[in-house]
């Protein structure tokens, strides 16, 4: 059928963008292999990350940690997100899913893969201060702003919105990942997340390289024209998760009735679009 074929056709120009060329053997092998897994097949950690919000959560994401001045400090020295803005969304991607969805195995030998490549990055940033990427302050920022910013896109645009004990059960899960990674101070529950969120505040400020981060995710992507307006959605609906002082940092802009009503259907309108994609046909 025409709808199929459209279906199939839109769904792999997706997974080919977000997974990369090796996507489908790594589909492969993470779903296909045998053995126990991290998170159970009904977890919140399943649900959210399985979910089409994480596109509008992960824009929301790295917008949100690019304003530790350390944490953006590394990024901008040593992550190439303008040379290679793909394969680093692919590696993140692809991390995300072993470690949501492969086995015990496979999730902890990608654990130790980053480990290793964290161990290497060290700099100086702008400002004269030190900085290591395997910091465990640092990781627990990411980490923090990862999982603020998906569950935050979850409840927002997900499919199935978790209840308050799935929003802390999420909290609790993921931080197993984030612990294996070396992020010590990672919050166990939503009320520590949010307390963690606030805790990190008067370390936090908008460098040059963060709003240049940030002018590259909302203005300057790296896509083809056609599918600007539709990446446009995404962001800006990403934009609208951040919270306020985040917002005021980055200069973004707040325009309360157009957000709440045109923007807000605009991202439930793509999310649908991207799950119905990316959903098998049948």
């Amino acid at each position: 059928m025409l709808v199929d074929t459209v279906r199939t056709r839109l769904g792999s120009a997706l997974f080919s963008r977000v997974a990369g060329p090796d996507g489908p053997a790594n589909r492969a092998r993470i779903h296909d292999t045998p053995g126990p897994r991290w998170f159970a097949p009904d977890s919140p950690v399943r649900t959210v990350h399985g979910d089409a919000s994480m596109f509008i959560g992960g824009i929301a994401a790295l917008l949100l940690q690019s304003l530790h001045p350390l944490a953006m400090a590394a990024v901008a020295g040593h992550s190439g997100y303008k040379g290679d803005p793909w394969g680093r969304l692919q590696r993140t991607s692809t991390f995300l899913a072993v470690t949501t969805f492969g086995t015990e195995e496979h999730a902890q030998h990608a654990v130790d893969q980053v480990r290793a490549v964290h161990a290497r990055i060290r700099g100086t940033a702008p400002d004269g201060r030190p900085y290591r990427a395997d910091d465990p302050h640092l990781l627990t920022w990411v980490h923090t702003a990862e999982a603020y910013c998906f569950l935050g896109a979850h409840q927002r645009f997900g499919a199935r919105p978790l209840d308050e004990a799935g929003c802390d059960q999420y909290v609790a899960e993921v931080v197993r990942v984030a612990r294996a990674l070396g992020a010590d101070e990672a919050p166990a529950d939503l009320p520590g997340l949010r307390r963690r969120l606030d805790g990190y505040r008067p370390e936090l400020r908008a460098t040059p390289a963060a709003r240049e981060a940030g002018r590259f995710l909302l203005l300057t992507p790296p896509l083809p024209w056609a599918a600007r307006p539709a990446y446009g959605v995404l962001a800006a609906n990403a934009v609208g998760l951040l919270p306020g002082w985040a917002r005021r940092a980055l200069l973004l802009p707040h325009v309360p009735v157009v957000e709440e009503t045109v923007v807000r259907l605009g991202g439930h309108g793509m999310t649908r679009a991207i799950r119905w994609a990316m959903r098998p046909p049948g």
